[in-house]
């Protein structure tokens, strides 16, 4: 499939998310669950989060989506995904800004992200882009509700 020049980038609505969670399903380094990542926990998401997480589309065809939100104090980015026929045009970087411009107009000043490890062309991303890996932090999770993890 020949890469078109440009890629249109809109709002993340629950229409997309068949062909979004097809992206992420077939793409490394992105960690989905069963509930979380379902269609009814991704719309829940969307809805606590207008208008902060973006698709992007190119000939008719899904080549990004990035899933965005804050708790009010910081923003968060997840699931950044670039269909392997669509990388290196810009199109994660473009999908980047315009969630930080939309969570900038929420009121939200610094935003995290969470990333394997061992996912070593995500960090190269991320680092290309300007974002700093910490060192001085780590994550703790806890299953709360076995039925929805």
């Amino acid at each position: 499939m020949k890469p078109p020049m440009r890629a249109e980038i809109e709002p993340f609505t629950i229409d997309a998310y068949d062909d979004v969670h097809a992206l992420w399903v077939q793409a490394e380094g992105v960690g989905l669950h069963d509930y979380s990542d379902s269609r009814e926990g991704i719309a829940a998401y969307l809805e606590r989060n207008p208008g902060l997480s973006f698709v992007a589309t190119a000939d008719g065809v899904v080549a990004g989506a990035v899933l965005a939100g804050h708790d009010g104090r910081r923003g968060y980015l997840h699931h950044l995904t670039v269909h392997p026929d669509f990388r290196r045009l810009g199109i994660g970087r473009r999908l980047v800004d315009r969630c930080l411009d939309a969570l900038r107009e929420a009121g939200i000043a610094k935003c995290h992200l969470f990333i394997f490890n061992t996912n070593e062309s995500g960090i190269a991303f991320w680092e290309s882009v300007g974002w700093t890996p910490r060192t001085d932090i780590g994550i703790v999770s806890k299953v709360i509700d076995e039925e929805r993890e």
